[in-house]
C-alpha cells in the first residue's frame, strides 16, 4: 500500500518544471527557444552555465528524492520503481499534455543521475567526472549524456551490483536513450547543438 502511494507521488515530483520556471523568470519560453528542450543543457545555452547548473541540481534533486524516499520506506527495489515514476513524470508530464511538442518534458539524464547518486554513489561520482570530461572535449552535452547512460550499468556490474538492479539501470537508460533519438540523429549528421551561451 505504501508503494502504491509512493509511485504517483514520485511521478508528481518528477513533473516539477525546473527548466521552465528558471527560464520563465528570465523572460524566456524554454519550449520555443534553443533546442526547445526543457533541460539543463538548453538553459545553459540560453542563459549561461550557472543557470544550467541550477536546473541540473533541481532535476537531480527530483531523482534523489524519489530514490531516497522509496528506498527508505520500502527498500531498494521500491527506490528504483520510484525513480522510474519520477523519470516518467519528468519526461512525460501529464500536466503538460504528456510531453507534446509545446509542453515537452525533459530527457531524464539529471533526474536519473540524481537518483543514482543515492543508489550507486561511487559509480555515479566517477560517471559525473566522465560526463564533464566528454562535454568539455566535445562541447556536446547529449554525447556526454549518452556515454554515461551506456556506462552506468557496466560500472554498476563491475562494482558488484545485483543483477536486478543492473536490469533496472538498463531499463532507465533505454528510456533516456529513446528521448535522445533526435540528438543521436543530429550527432550522426554533425548538426548537434553545442554547449555554451548562444546569445
Amino acid at each position: 500500500m505504501i508503494l502504491l502511494a509512493l509511485l504517483p507521488a514520485a511521478y508528481v515530483v518528477g513533473m516539477f518544471p525546473s527548466a521552465a520556471m528558471v527560464a520563465r523568470a528570465k523572460g524566456i519560453d524554454i519550449t520555443s527557444a534553443g533546442s526547445g528542450n526543457p533541460g539543463a543543457s538548453n538553459v545553459s545555452r540560453l542563459l549561461g552555465w550557472k543557470w544550467g547548473l541550477v536546473v541540473f541540481a533541481l532535476d537531480a534533486a527530483k531523482g534523489a528524492l524519489a530514490a531516497g524516499g522509496g528506498w527508505m520506506l520500502e527498500g531498494r527495489g521500491a527506490g528504483y520503481l520510484c525513480v522510474a515514476a519520477a523519470t516518467l513524470g519528468h519526461m512525460f508530464p501529464v500536466a503538460h499534455r504528456f510531453g507534446t511538442r509545446r509542453f515537452a518534458g525533459g530527457k531524464g539524464v539529471a533526474t536519473v543521475g540524481g537518483a543514482m547518486f543515492v543508489l550507486e554513489p561511487i559509480v555515479s561520482s566517477i560517471l559525473l567526472a566522465v560526463w564533464f570530461a566528454i562535454s568539455r572535449l566535445t562541447k556536446k552535452a547529449s554525447l556526454a549524456s549518452i556515454g554515461i547512460i551506456v556506462l552506468l550499468p557496466i560500472g554498476a556490474a563491475l562494482a558488484g551490483a545485483p543483477g536486478r538492479e543492473i536490469g533496472a539501470m538498463v531499463a532507465l537508460g533505454a528510456l533516456v536513450m529513446v528521448k535522445h533519438t533526435s540528438n543521436i540523429k543530429r550527432l550522426i549528421r554533425r548538426e548537434e547543438l553545442t554547449l555554451g551561451k548562444n546569445h
